[in-house]
């Protein structure tokens, strides 16, 4: 059963537009990676209160948890330090796991 991957990201608005140039490659390198299957790339609709972010949301799916599994022992502190490397303290990240219970 298929693994979702979602990674949230609250970006300061002033470097919104070069981060989501970035956010991009960084997912192509993420679906390079094994057991990646798919992606979905999004932005949240902003209100009042988040005018000094712009919120990304990354969604990824994985084959299944042991992809994931691999992806964390492996590759996921590398892929990480890359965007810290470049936008130090100018974003945060939240992530969670998601599976599918079912398709309607």
């Amino acid at each position: 059963m298929s693994v979702i991957y979602e990674v949230n990201l609250a970006v300061d608005r002033e470097i919104a537009s070069e981060y989501r140039d970035w956010l991009i490659a960084h997912v192509h390198e993420m679906l390079a990676l094994p057991g990646f299957t798919g992606a979905r790339l999004m932005e949240t609709v902003p209100d009042q209160a988040d005018a000094a972010e712009t919120v990304f949301c990354t969604q990824y799916e994985l084959v299944d948890q042991a992809a994931l599994e691999e992806y964390l022992r492996v590759h996921s502190a590398r892929m990480r330090a890359d965007g810290v490397s470049r936008f130090g303290d100018r974003f945060r990240s939240s992530r969670r796991v998601l599976r599918d219970l079912d398709r309607y």
